[in-house]
């Protein structure tokens, strides 16, 4: 069964085609704008912007904090009743240095605010805090998703191994259209989602 969305499309492979097209041409809207940049950088108030942004015309949630458990295999993100809270905590951590980053990354990953497309948005996310503060972000082309997957699910226990995979892949091309673009391919593909190339939606309406 798919979520509800503001296609009515109720065939959940469906749905995923369009969710990738749509979201996809507005995550390459928030590159030629310059939204990226405009945003209060590593917080919560940032991401909930580019999770809007990107979702806006498909799910009435987008940019809004979850108020349903969610959980991914064996892990339970934050509980609802515990959110806020966390959102609070993780605002409140330092970005300064390529650790600290990562470490802040890790726990909105465990806090997991939204109710679908967390992933996808706190890539982008993660990006806007490296380049400002370390004028670096990841060119995720780079990153091996198996690799990725299990780094990310170890992490609320052990971050060393998702700093080292990261560390690797940093790149100083923080303005490179191309970088970019397959770097959201990258990230949608750890998430299922390989019909669309980027670069091939930039004509399209």
């Amino acid at each position: 069964m798919a979520l509800e969305n503001k296609f009515g499309i109720n065939n959940s492979s469906e749905l995923a085609r369009v969710e990738e097209k749509v979201s996809k041409q507005k995550a390459l809207e928030m590159f030629e704008t310059g939204l990226l940049d405009t945003v209060e950088i590593g917080t919560f108030k940032s991401l909930s912007e580019f999770h809007k942004f990107l979702f806006e015309n498909i799910y009435e949630f987008a940019g809004k904090v979850r108020d349903v458990n969610i959980a991914k295999s064996s892990f339970r993100f934050v509980p609802v009743m515990y959110l806020e809270a966390a959102l609070d905590n993780i605002a409140k951590m330092p970005q300064s240095t390529f650790d600290e980053i990562i470490e802040k990354y890790v726990e909105m990953n465990v806090a997991h605010p939204f109710r679908e497309g967390n992933g996808r948005s706190m890539r982008i996310w993660l990006d806007t805090i490296l380049k400002k503060e370390l004028r670096q972000v990841v060119d995720w082309s780079k990153v091996d998703k198996e690799d990725y997957m299990l780094a990310m699910e170890r992490s609320p226990v052990k971050d060393v191994e998702i700093k080292l995979l990261l560390k690797a892949a940093l790149t100083d091309q923080i303005n490179d259209r191309e970088v970019y673009m397959k770097g959201i391919d990258a990230s949608y593909h750890y998430e299922g989602y390989n019909v669309y190339k980027t670069e091939n939606l930039t004509n399209e309406q």
